[in-house]
This record gives structure tokens, C-alpha cells and sequence, in this order.
């Protein structure tokens, strides 16, 4: 056999390994889809963030069944993703389960993220001191009994935060709102109890005037 014909066979062996390399990730990416009929630990973990977050509620029970399909579908409209129902990589990625390994990433809890989201869709051109004190009136709304009792409840209250329908609670998160809403669930609250805040530069709302003033943090006043 020639050198010719030797470096033609190992160029023919390096493309074939190629292609079955490429298949093999194909394989992999597809085994990560999570649809309804599908079952397991990472179908719960789906279930049970979404239920965290106010997206689902029926049972946590590692199931996709049509309640699972309706919630992800809601989710997946709510943060910019396509709407099909199905649980592929970029959706895992939103939720905070690792699409790799398919495995939950607990460090990133449901609470923590939604706060992050909202802080970061209504606060992020402030001080980050007002990032915290956005952040520490959801948390005092979620304890004044005039409020939903739960962080997902309070956020999704319809008409309360004008950033779920303009638009901008589904744009990407800033790393500073992760860090203040970290530090508002740690207690800190530059608000001193607020349970309303407001831009005088844009509010369209008399009411809001009303409201007694208790401290101003860059463009907003945090009021009882």
C-alpha cells in the first residue's frame, strides 16, 4: 500500500469518526428533551420550580402530563422562549437545571431567581442599594397582610409591578440584581419597611402621591 493510499484511508477513518462523533451529540442533545409522557427526578424538579415560581399547580410528581405542558408553555412565553411545551436545553438553562447532566442546580433557588428577575426588570439603572430596597419591598409585601404571602404570588399580582407587561421582566438578568436579591432575603432593607416605591418621572398614578414618603433612593420613592 502507498503513503498515498494510507493518508486517503486515514482521512476517510477521521471523517467517519467525525460523523459519529456529531450523531452521538445529535443522540445526546434529543435525550435531553423532556415532553409530556415523560418521567423522573428532573421532571419533578421541573414541576416543583414551576410551582415554586406561580407557574404550576397541580402535584409534584415527576410526571409531564398536560398541567406540566400548559405551566412550561406559560413560563417559556414569560421569559422569551419558544412556546412548545417541551423541556429542551434552553429551557433546563432558565430553570436553573443544568442541561448538561440533567441534574437540578439547587444553588439557585426559585425565591432568589424571580426576585432577581423582577429587581433586575425594574430597578437595574439604579444605585444598587435601590436594587436591594426593590427587592426588600416584595419581601415586606409578602409579610403586610393587605398582600399575597409568597414571593411568586406577590410578583405575578396582577397589576402590581408594571414590568410583567411592558416587556422588560423578560429581559436577560443583571448580575448585580442576583446579588441584591440575595442580600434582601439575607434582611437587608434600605427601604426601612416600604411596601410601595415609585418614579416621580413616570408615574402616571395620584394615588401613588398618597402614599407617605419614608425615603427616596435614586430615581424612586419608597413609600408606606
Amino acid at each position: 500500500m502507498s503513503v498515498k493510499q494510507k493518508k486517503l484511508i486515514l482521512a476517510l477513518a477521521i471523517v467517519f469518526a467525525v460523523n459519529i462523533f456529531i450523531i452521538a451529540l445529535a443522540q445526546s442533545a434529543a435525550a435531553d428533551l423532556y415532553k409530556k409522557g415523560s418521567t423522573g427526578d428532573v421532571v419533578a424538579e421541573v414541576q416543583r420550580r414551576l410551582k415554586n415560581w406561580g407557574y404550576y399547580f397541580g402535584v409534584v410528581d415527576g410526571v409531564y402530563g398536560s398541567k406540566t405542558e400548559e405551566a412550561v408553555r406559560y413560563f417559556q412565553r414569560r421569559n422569551g422562549l419558544s412556546a412548545d411545551g417541551q423541556v429542551g436545553n434552553k429551557t433546563l438553562a432558565a430553570l436553573g437545571i443544568d442541561p448538561v447532566s440533567g441534574t437540578a442546580d439547587r444553588g439557585q433557588s426559585g425565591d432568589k431567581y424571580l426576585l432577581a428577575r423582577l429587581i433586575s426588570a425594574e430597578a437595574r439603572g439604579e444605585p444598587y442599594i435601590g436594587q436591594v430596597a426593590v427587592g426588600a419591598v416584595v419581601l415586606n409585601r409578602v409579610e403586610h397582610p393587605s398582600f399575597p404571602n409568597t414571593i411568586s404570588a406577590v410578583i405575578y399580582q396582577p397589576g402590581a409591578f408594571s414590568c410583567l407587561d411592558d416587556g422588560q421582566f423578560d429581559q436577560p438578568i443583571s448580575e448585580s440584581a442576583y446579588r441584591a436579591a440575595q442580600e434582601a432575603i439575607d434582611g437587608s432593607d434600605p427601604s426601612a419597611g416600604a411596601i410601595y416605591y415609585f418614579n416621580p418621572a413616570t408615574a402616571t398614578s395620584a394615588w401613588i402621591w398618597s402614599r407617605p414618603l419614608i425615603v427616596q433612593i435614586g430615581n424612586h420613592r419608597f413609600c408606606s
